[in-house]
């Protein structure tokens, strides 16, 4: 496992890794960005790239640059970033916010559909330059389907490749601009930020253009989930080299562009334009593996967002595979054909990548307005000057709400298409998580050492059949005191199940994303026994391999005795039984929500049926499980024959 400050350190390494890691989305925004500003203009003059480039420069400056590598990497969960990441600093303090946390969520998932799209398809579309009539949707989709497909092998071997490669790719973008700057040095004075305030003012589709500016920044967000991958000193490190790489070769497409403007000619994408036609077919190569690698990494992302939207209740269990060592590599099948399925749904709807622009940026702006609002709770809570808070705030909130405003334009063009996929992905989170809080509302907590008699009765009562050697429950009782009503329901009521040993296993997901740490509290000495599980929001709940290793623990230090009661098995040796009973609420056709709770729950059914039952969720044997249903609406219901339930079995007993 990766010690804690592995990636702190900066080193040639790391900063090779980093480079294929964080900055394959924002790294291949060349591709595309000037592309876009200028197929939206009325009239291409100097003035008008001039300002263009100085908004593409002051907006890596502003948005990139000082929110994102200065202030957001900053609020790392115990060094592990991303909205969600951020939404687990706050939410004990301010639960209200989850909100924010599924908007955020919803629009960066939906964000990882349209990427991939849009790269790779911008990559080789380069090759009609070439002839035009090559097949790029064709290829674009063969591409697609190899990628998704190598998914479930794992990018272990093949991720070695990702850091040169991008660092080849960044050497080639530095040239190639610099190239075209040295032909036109005046170029750079678009550094000045009067040029932003001319274009956005002088021209009439100047505001509207913000959007396609804004696709030089949105990889931002993935920089800040990939934090935990490489660390803050690296990323900080790394961005100065990629920022230049990024900024020659904007400001030499500008010049190349300048250039051409007298000659009428038709401006196609200017990033192919300023290559050599020597170097055309390398180019194009190298920009379609940086596109894969740039795909790669927001599949990747994808995954890890989902595993911790499940962790923090945003998402329902589905089933996660590993198929390396490498900590936080996981496949999650589901997920990636879906996506898959979605980006070939792009392709075929858009068909240019010049179409796709308009779908771009929309929903990641949302993420990045989500991202300020959060970031902003959080250095409330470290006591920063609420004045800061609040300039920060207003500053961020008024870029991006002017992004946001700039990139509705794209609504009717395509961006419908992302808003209703992120729309899509927000109410599957809203109600899980709302259909959740209602059935925990039902959770009715008892004083376990109420039934401390009655269970040890039970378990001596040898005229009840013996349900299990060892009887494990799973609860929610955050307090060793308490244990929830249907476990005692299901043990003194549903059927009487006599046991040598009770467990209560408790799973408590904190914060902390990678904390992996156990308790034992022996409740009725050899009888009664509970496990206090905390993991991290980023640890795979594997409670079945959890368990078992505490209890072959207890076992060596002799706390407890693991072997079968059966004499004719003690003797050999033999491990005793191990039965999970898992106990669901469903609702009884006696009970009524109300109309707004009656949806959500329905919703939150409906959703339920797509995700993996506890039993594969927690990695149980089937053959070892008992799942169990009890009325949501039990409370005060049996609470009689339980008292009579204890009457009966302390009679026994004394009989016995």
């Amino acid at each position: 496992m990766k010690k804690k400050g592995d990636f702190n350190k900066i080193s040639g390494a790391g900063i090779i890794v980093t480079l294929g890691i964080v900055f394959g989305d924002i790294g291949t925004s060349p591709l595309y960005v000037v592309k876009a500003i200028i197929s939206g203009a009325n009239d291409v003059s100097a003035l008008f790239i001039y300002g263009g480039l100085s908004c593409i420069f002051w907006t890596l400056t502003l948005q990139t640059t000082i929110k994102y590598v200065i202030i957001t990497l900053r609020a790392d969960n115990k060094g592990e970033g991303g909205i969600l990441s951020l939404f687990a600093l706050i939410r004990s303090k301010a639960k209200w916010a989850y909100m924010f946390a599924i908007i955020g969520g919803a629009a960066l998932l939906a964000d990882g559909v349209i990427t991939p799209s849009l790269t790779i398809l911008s990559s080789v579309e380069g090759l009609q330059l070439l002839n035009p009539r090559i097949p790029v949707i064709q290829i674009a989709i063969v591409i697609l389907t190899v990628l998704f497909f190598m998914q479930q092998f794992g990018t272990h071997v093949i991720g070695r490749f990702f850091g040169p490669m991008m660092l080849v790719w960044f050497v080639m973008l530095a040239l190639l601009g610099s190239v075209q700057i040295i032909r036109d040095p005046g170029v750079l004075r678009a550094v000045n930020p009067v040029y932003a305030y001319r274009f956005l003012t002088q021209f009439p589709e100047g505001f509207l253009l913000l959007g396609a500016v804004f696709l030089a920044t949105t990889g931002a967000e993935a920089m800040y989930s990939d934090l935990g991958h490489c660390g803050l000193k690296n990323i900080r490190v790394t961005w100065i080299f990629v920022k230049l790489s990024l900024l020659l070769n904007y400001f030499g497409q500008g010049a190349w562009v300048i250039g051409m403007i007298n000659e009428n000619a038709d401006f196609g994408n200017p990033f192919y334009q300023i290559m050599p036609h020597w170097f055309l077919i390398p180019g194009i190569i190298i920009a379609t593996l940086a596109s894969i690698i740039a795909s790669q990494a927001l599949i990747s992302g994808s995954f890890t967002l989902i595993s911790e939207a499940i962790s923090l209740n945003f998402w329902p269990k589905i089933r996660i595979i590993y198929p390396a060592r490498v900590k936080g590599q996981m496949y999650i099948p589901g997920i990636n054909w879906a996506l898959y399925l979605f980006c070939v749904i792009v392709v075929l709807i858009f068909r240019e990548s010049a179409n796709m622009e308009a779908a771009y940026g929309l929903s990641i702006t949302l993420t990045m307005l989500m991202t300020t609002v959060l970031l902003s709770i959080y250095l409330y809570k470290l006591k920063i000057s609420r004045y800061l808070v609040a300039v920060l705030l207003i500053v961020y909130l008024t870029i991006e709400g002017s992004f946001f405003i700039a990139n509705m334009n794209k609504f009717i063009y395509g961006g419908w298409f992302t808003i209703m996929l992120a729309g899509f992905l927000g109410m599957i989170m809203f109600l899980w998580y709302h259909g959740r809080k209602i059935k925990n509302r039902f959770v009715e907590f008892v004083k376990v050492d109420r039934y401390f008699d009655v269970i040890t009765a039970l378990h001596r009562d040898h005229t009840i059949p013996k349900f299990a050697t060892n009887a494990v429950f799973i609860t929610k009782a955050n307090k060793t005191s308490d244990v929830e009503s249907k476990i005692m329901y299901s043990i003194l009521n549903k059927q009487p199940k006599r046991a040598d040993v009770y467990w209560l296993v408790h799973v408590d997901i904190k914060d902390d994303p990678h904390v992996m740490e156990y308790s034992v509290t022996q409740l009725i000495p050899g009888i009664l026994i509970k496990i206090d599980f905390r993991i991290g929001f980023k640890v795979q709940p594997r409670i079945n391999l959890f368990f078992r290793q505490v209890v072959e623990e207890l076992n060596r230090t002799g706390e407890i005795d693991i072997l079968s009661r059966y004499d004719s098995l003690r003797k050999f040796r033999i491990t005793g039984d191990f039965r999970f009973i898992l106990i669901d609420r469903i609702q009884n056709y006696d009970f009524d929500f109300s109309t707004f709770d009656q949806l959500i729950i329905n919703g939150y059914s409906m959703i339920k049926r797509f995700g993996i039952s506890e039993v594969k969720a927690f990695g149980l044997d089937t053959s070892n499980v008992t799942e169990e249903t009890v009325p949501l609406n039990l409370i005060g219901n049996w609470k009689m024959s339980d008292m009579d339930m204890v009457s009966l079995i302390q009679g026994k007993a004394l009989q016995a």
